[in-house]
């Protein structure tokens, strides 16, 4: 067994070191696993583990029935802080450089690279139209009613059915619709905490984290998180060990911003580290259909076996972001759930989940998701080739297996902050600056790029602009 593990690891070594060497270039298909088995005199298996470990690090990518490619890895990002920092129990204060930074992107002029949301023209807008329509047409008097929490019951079947058929056994009683997914987070975090209580969130995070826990008065503990591996489990073993955290929220796979996703292993200590101490995980899964692997991996709620997992997604990123109608696999917390619904936004739109209902249980949701992974994929790739083209050499960016975002390190005397303001008023483009990623200003020489826009002419021209301003800050 250490003989075949250290052979594999010698083959993902010496094929990391060619790319290393530009022997392969980003793009570039390497050898097979049949040629590569015949050239080393070892088993198919020994190569496909290689590849996977390669894969896993971010050097490659598999295509479906191509081979494996070399992954764009323009100084390859690095773990973004210490892999056990101070630790520091702080109350959040973030919401107005938040709102500041999104009210002025919201202009239409605006080139959108900071935007949260996916390019628009990725969703069949017709065939929902058509689907609200006639669920508007045809929907009972009496729906406002019978469709208030926890949600439509014929959406949350067709919910659980995909849970089922990805292996989780999930009922349509353990299911709440809610306005989309920030607010299945807010309403699953009040259910686990009290105001002054501490949660364990990821370093850098999405900001919509920071947003709920200033508004919750809770304090959080910042957990060190790996651009390719997520949120570091020794890291957050610490944590809670020396805090005492009541509830945990991540992304365990195409974290926001990084683009992060946890290797199972890593998922399964997670699981076991908030089990042993019975601590809820809010476990945000919104980017949970874009994914570029063939096979769709699970999250942390498939090995749930205490219910301590609320499982909070959407329809926003992945088919009809404008319908704000999201979910939460609440099991155990669910009446709870409801009950703070009731108390708040009341229900998600009822036409809206009935028109989704349709959609999905008449099997046009997945010929969707087919065709907007394969164009995510393309599109993310001619954005790293374009960035790697146009940005400067010292330039580290990340190279995510699903979603829509690129992390992105400059040198350290740019402040993104700084460098957002210029683009807006010069240039009409905007980026989301690192500082709205952690509550304490870090970051401040990262941005997040949004690479889900079809690569035209203005965007190639906003890269370059965005570029030039990199070079000649301070302006």
């Amino acid at each position: 067994m250490l003989l075949q593990k250290s052979r594999y690891h010698a083959v993902a070594a010496e094929i990391q070191l060619q790319i290393e060497q530009r022997i392969w270039l980003p793009g570039d298909r390497i050898p097979s696993i049949r040629k590569m088995s015949k050239t080393h005199n070892i088993s198919p298996m020994t190569v496909l583990k290689a590849y996977e470990l390669l894969e896993s690090e971010g050097w490659i990518y598999a295509k479906i029935r191509s081979g494996y490619f070399v992954a764009a890895h323009l100084n390859r990002l690095a773990i973004p802080q210490p892999l056990i920092p101070q630790m520091i129990n702080r109350s959040i204060k973030i919401n107005e450089h938040v709102f500041e930074v999104l009210t002025a992107c919201k202009r239409p002029d605006i080139v959108p690279l900071g935007s949260a949301f996916p390019d628009p023209a990725l969703f069949p807008l017709k065939q929902l139209g058509q689907a609200l329509a006639k669920t508007i047409k045809t929907m009972p008097a009496h729906s406002a009613v019978t469709e208030l929490p926890p949600g439509s019951v014929a959406l949350r079947r067709a919910i659980a059915k995909r849970y089922i058929r990805d292996g989780i056994d999930v009922s349509i009683d353990d299911i709440v619709i809610t306005s989309g997914a920030m607010e299945s987070l807010g309403l699953s975090l009040m259910a686990v905490t009290k105001p002054g209580d501490t949660v364990a969130i990821e370093s850098p995070a999405f900001y919509g984290v920071l947003q709920t826990v200033e508004r919750l008065q809770l304090k959080a503990v910042e957990i060190a998180t790996d651009p390719q591996l997520g949120i570091s489990v020794d890291a957050l073993t610490t944590a809670v060990n020396r805090h005492d955290i009541k509830a945990c929220w991540l992304m365990s796979k195409y974290q926001n911003p990084l683009g992060a996703s946890m290797p199972e292993a890593n998922k399964l200590a997670i699981r076991n580290v908030l089990a042993e101490n019975q601590i809820p995980l809010l476990e945000d899964d919104v980017y949970s259909e874009l994914y570029f692997s063939e096979r769709k991996p699970k999250p942390i709620k498939a090995y749930d076996e205490q219910g301590l997992v609320l499982h909070c997604s959407s329809f926003s990123k992945c088919l009809a972001p404008g319908f704000r109608v999201g979910w939460v696999v609440a099991g155990r917390y669910a009446k709870q759930i409801e009950q703070l619904q009731l108390m708040t936004t009341l229900s998600a739109a009822v036409p809206n989940q009935l028109a989704l209902a349709e959609f999905v249980l008449h099997g046009r949701y997945d010929i969707h998701l087919r065709r907007l992974r394969r164009q995510l994929e393309s599109r993310q790739q001619q954005m790293q080739h374009a960035i790697e083209q146009y940005f400067p050499a010292e330039t580290k960016i990340t190279r995510p297996r699903g979603g829509y975002f690129l992390w992105v390190v400059l040198p350290d005397d740019i402040n993104t902050g700084e460098l957002l303001k210029i683009l807006l008023d010069n240039h009409n483009i905007s980026i989301a600056p690192g500082t709205l990623f952690a509550s304490d200003g870090k970051y401040k020489n990262c941005m997040r790029i949004n690479c889900s826009y079809l690569l035209t002419e203005q965007i190639r021209q906003a890269l370059i602009t965005l570029a030039r301003c990199i070079t000649s800050y301070p302006m």
